[in-house]
């Protein structure tokens, strides 16, 4: 039997990793500026991650959501603390693309609507309705295209005026990202937000804030839309949350309720996803990584502005993506294999996008943009 490759595969085995950085079967050590899609927070194999773990492992694992879970309630708590949110409820899944379905269907249970606004070049999931809301045909089956979703230009404010006066009595929510990852590292405009927030409450839809990718200090605050100071109805979450491990969840508003049987999971919120997200916020407060991330991420920011061939340079924190003036493709090859280098690309063929653990330091940016500047001096740009 074969495996069913998901994505092209690099021809490297990773066998252990520590920090900002990946070995691989050969023994060759990588700086990992990509993190698996933006998933590995607070750095690989962090010491009071693992021993969190293999305690909590060496109690009990699992057992289903039918019995009392105090490390569910220790998880809400702090999450709600260090994140602002310890009014709302959380519902515990196990992806993003779960949290971002969840989401959409408690927006619909709680207006009785069945229209969406999304926006292009967004990316919320592969299941059913998360991927209805994802601006990608390709990774549409059949069965999930609908027309009770409608796609508009990001931070377009007449567009969505224009939407919301022709659908706002069949809205059930407005669905973006904190930043949209796969679409480029595009970033809502703080008064775009602000616009979308006034909107559903003018017609009494959801907002829906997406931070499957962006949320957990990445951007330099718990979450990118705190940036704009806003408060949506749902908050999703998913990736950095759990540095590796399975789990993500659904931040609810008080005003919604969730009634018995309306959302559930088997896996969700099990003993060990809940004791690897409980070390991610440990590590999060205790290492100031927020603030590192902000510290790190203008520093590399101001400094990639200035390299040869680069466009643009969009991003909050550690959440980066790099235009160029010809495709990143190759230059993301060599990066690797000449300088054993992980980075990300995205939807957009110019843009590389940086994503690496919220742990990493200014020696190791310095390595990155030492690197990234001889491969931009020695290539031509190509024809785009």
């Amino acid at each position: 039997m074969n495996v069913f490759d998901v994505y092209p595969l690099f021809d490297i085995t990773p066998v252990r990793a520590q920090g900002a950085y990946v070995w691989d079967d050969k023994g060759n050590r990588y700086l990992d500026l990509y993190g698996g899609h933006a998933v590995i927070s607070i750095g690989h194999s962090h010491p009071h991650y693992v021993k969190r773990i293999a305690r909590q492992l060496y109690d009990i694992g699992f057992y289903s959501n039918s019995v009392q879970m105090p490390l569910q309630h220790e998880l809400a708590g702090k999450l709600g603390q260090l994140s602002g949110y310890s009014d709302y409820s959380l519902f515990l899944c196990n992806s993003g693309a779960e949290a971002n379905e969840n989401a959409l269907k408690l927006a619909s249970f709680h207006t009785g609507r069945k229209k969406v606004i999304a926006f292009k070049g967004a990316f919320h999931g592969r299941t059913s309705a998360a991927v209805a809301a994802t601006d990608d045909e390709k990774i549409q089956a059949p069965i999930n295209k609908t027309d009770n979703i409608i796609f508009l230009p990001l931070n377009n404010l007449s567009a969505f005026c224009d939407a919301l006066q022709e659908h706002g009595p069949e809205l059930a929510a407005v669905i973006v990202e904190g930043i949209q990852g796969v679409g480029g590292v595009q970033l809502p405009e703080p008064a775009f937000l602000k616009a979308l927030a006034a909107g559903c409450e003018k017609v009494g839809a959801l907002l829906i804030l997406d931070e499957v990718q962006s949320g957990y200090g990445r951007s330099g605050k718990f979450f990118a839309h705190q940036h704009a100071e806003v408060k949506p109805h749902l908050i999703t979450m998913a990736k950095g949350m759990g540095n590796g491990f399975p789990i993500g969840g659904v931040l609810i508003s008080p005003e919604i309720e969730a009634k018995h049987g309306m959302l559930g999971t088997t896996f969700g919120g099990n003993y060990l996803a809940c004791a690897a997200a409980l070390a991610v916020l440990e590590v999060l407060k205790e290492e100031s990584l927020m603030a590192n991330a902000q510290h790190v991420g203008n520093r590399l920011m101001r400094e990639l502005r200035e390299l040869p061939g680069v466009k643009d340079v969009r991003g909050q924190g550690l959440m980066i993506g790099v235009e160029l003036d010809r495709p990143c493709a190759g230059i993301r090859k060599q990066l690797l294999d000449e300088y054993q280098i992980f980075t990300g690309s995205s939807s957009d063929k110019n843009t590389l996008r940086l994503l690496p653990p919220l742990c990493i330091g200014v020696r190791e940016v310095e390595k990155f943009l030492q690197a990234f500047e001889a491969i931009l001096y020695q290539s031509e740009p190509q024809a785009i």
